[in-house]
């Protein structure tokens, strides 16, 4: 008779005399099992959701619950949003030195009239009309060149913000150094449960061994009680 025949012979006469309450003592000893039931049949990997509340059941292996999928997720995504800031700061700067080039412009022809009715308030001093454009042209003047100080500081502004966007990149590196020792761990520990025993040639293992916790293990007089009761009816 072997070990497996014995342990049902054994679990199938002393079960039905042990009380159920060694049983639940058992669950409620197990800190990963709660007062939701974790069986297979009351979750499904397509509608779990995790809860820290629950410690089991564990996530099921999906693309959602994989640490080295979701590491790829956010370097992809840091990358994908980086890219899409730095065209639209390139596009902001853009905008920014095209509006210096046309305040140069704007600025030359306000100095011009500036010229022109200055020489004008000169020779005829009386029209008060040349007068007061020249004052208008003054004051053009100065908000042009406020602008064009705001627009300078803006293009510098932007050129900061890129080169603090360098941050994604070295983030980006860090995540992939996890990644790697990750996937280094994961393999490192599959080499160490390899084996070349299938799990269907393997002996199977008994229920309770001698030493556990429990009532369930029958002892050396009532395992010999049994096989002289099988004796018997020999």
């Amino acid at each position: 008779m072997t070990q497996e025949e014995l342990n049902e012979l054994i679990l199938g006469k002393f079960d039905d005399g042990i009380d159920n309450t060694t049983n639940n003592k058992t669950i409620d000893e197990n800190p990963f099992v709660n007062d939701n039931k974790a069986t297979k049949d009351n979750y499904k990997n397509d509608n779990y959701k995790v809860d820290a509340a629950k410690q089991w059941p564990p996530p099921p292996p999906i693309n959602e619950h994989k640490v080295v999928h979701q590491l790829d997720d956010v370097t992809k995504g840091l990358e994908a949003k980086a890219s899409q800031v730095f065209d639209q700061l390139e596009s902001i700067s853009q905008n920014s030195q095209s509006a210096q080039d046309d305040l140069k412009i704007i600025k030359t022809h306000i100095k011009n009239q500036k010229k022109l009715f200055e020489k004008l308030s000169i020779q005829f001093p009386h029209i008060k009309a040349f007068q007061e454009s020249l004052e208008s042209s003054n004051d053009s003047l100065r908000r042009i060149i406020s602008i064009e100080e705001k627009t300078i500081d803006s293009t510098d502004c932007i050129l900061q913000a890129m080169d603090i966007m360098q941050y994604q990149d070295i983030y980006r590196q860090k995540i992939e150094r996890v990644v790697n020792i990750t996937r280094t761990l994961s393999r490192y520990l599959s080499s160490i449960f390899d084996t070349d025993i299938e799990d269907d040639k393997r002996v199977s293992s008994a229920t309770h061994i001698q030493g556990d916790t429990t009532n369930n293990v029958a002892s050396s007089d009532e395992i010999e009680e049994l096989i002289s009761s099988l004796g018997k009816k020999q």
